[in-house]
């Protein structure tokens, strides 16, 4: 049996606007969350110990983090370098350039030649010896359209068409990875990537035009004897027969409020040909709380505020406070006293909405009760946001491709 510590989505170096200075180091106190958690993880591989880390991607935001950050990451994965624990360290899609090849933030593990650590920044297959013996893990980085696909072979092809030949590339890839597999050792798919029965979060709509969907089916493979999975923040397995397992952890610290009701962890697996276990093991998390209160018909505004703060267990929690009032009430709110009443949490803010703001369509053009047809709103709202134009074509193809699905039914 051969023991694996899973866990991804790190994202090192986020949640900043959360945090305050830490006076003592200088440092943002959820830099120091991120690293606190990260460093959980490490102290469980190192305690068991393990045989092997998997790590599923998105180290940090973006693919170029502050020298601070990139040194707060490397000095806990130092650590299994210490204890002799071989390492995969997945490249996701925040990891890679803008222009989704390579791994920019970590290739330098493997120019270093840090020892026993692996970067899979490409389909292949890595033998990796362990303690307990050897195990074969393939690696499937973010795949992006320009990593299978030359644009002369989308050219004219809808979405859909162009995700299909995708799949058929990398299945034809995959199948080669596959042959060559030693079927007595124990073997792990290591993908970051969007399955299509998986809940996501919001990074599904952050990939938007950048990745694309695979089946489950291609992953339930019985050459594998587990598939670990990073890129989807929400832990969950996608396969009940465990037959194999297909994990994903989720992210190890909540990165906004998408994640404020979800469990953050890492999964401990224990590795056999046909007999593979694991469990999800919770790590303790800075808490989020959204308090969400309607003042508006209240003749006493501040006094249903604060009830509605005193009711929320607030504590070095993250908070949001978003209340709805009339104009004429905003005299009523006292700030000082409203912002007593938040001081006990690790930061917040506040964000009034005012109903009559609120009563107006967000895009004058798409007024209620308008008869304009679906496609040509969607393409009305992405005209007013111009922060999207470079998804345009793309999200009207998938909306055009929706559609299409719902008028078959």
């Amino acid at each position: 049996m051969i023991k694996v510590l899973h866990l991804s989505d790190i994202h090192l170096g986020s949640g900043f606007s959360q945090g305050r200075i830490n006076p003592e180091t200088g440092l943002n106190t959820r830099l120091e969350d991120f690293t606190r958690t990260l460093g959980r993880c490490i102290d469980r591989a190192i305690a068991e110990p393990v045989d092997l880390v998997l790590f599923g991607g998105d180290a940090f935001p973006d693919s170029t983090p502050p020298p601070f950050v990139k040194q707060a990451f490397a000095q806990e994965f130092r650590r299994l370098v210490d204890a002799e624990i071989p390492t995969v360290l997945l490249v996701g899609n925040h990891d890679q350039h803008s222009q989704g090849q390579g791994g920019a933030s970590l290739g330098i593990y493997r120019t270093l030649g840090v020892p026993g650590f692996v970067v899979g920044d490409r389909l292949e297959t890595h033998p990796i010896p362990t303690r307990h013996g050897l195990v074969q893990v393939i690696t499937i980085p973010w795949l992006t359209r320009s990593t299978l696909l030359t644009r002369p072979d989308t050219e004219g092809l809808s979405l859909e068409a162009v995700n299909k030949l995708l799949i058929d590339r990398l299945t034809v890839a995959l199948e080669g990875e596959i042959r060559r597999l030693d079927p007595d050792i124990p073997t792990v798919l290591l993908g970051h990537l969007m399955v299509d029965r998986a809940s996501f979060g919001a990074e599904r709509f952050l990939a938007v035009g950048k990745g694309f969907n695979l089946p489950l089916g291609l992953l339930t493979r019985p050459q594998f004897d587990y598939v670990a999975l990073g890129h989807v923040h929400k832990h969950q397995n996608l396969n009940p027969t465990n037959n194999p397992p297909v994990v994903y952890p989720g992210s190890i610290e909540r990165v906004d409020f998408s994640e404020e009701k979800e469990d953050k962890g890492f999964v401990l697996v224990n590795l056999a040909k046909n007999q593979t276990t694991w469990e999800f093991c919770p790590l303790p998390v800075r808490s989020f709380c959204t308090i969400r209160v309607d003042i508006s018909q209240q003749d006493d505004p501040l006094t249903a505020l604060l009830g509605a703060i005193a009711k929320k267990n607030i504590d070095q929690a993250v908070v949001r406070l978003l209340y709805q009032l009339r104009p004429d009430q905003l005299d009523a709110i006292d700030m000082p006293k409203l912002h007593a009443a938040l001081s006990a949490a690790h930061s917040y803010t506040i964000q009034p909405e005012l109903i009559s703001q609120l009563a107006r369509p967000r895009v004058p053009q798409l007024a209620a009760g308008s008869a304009i047809d679906p496609l040509e709103a969607l393409k009305t709202y992405l005209d007013n946001h111009d922060h999207l134009k470079g998804l345009q074509q793309d999200m009207i193809e998938a909306a055009r491709a929706l559609l299409a699905e719902n008028t078959a039914e």
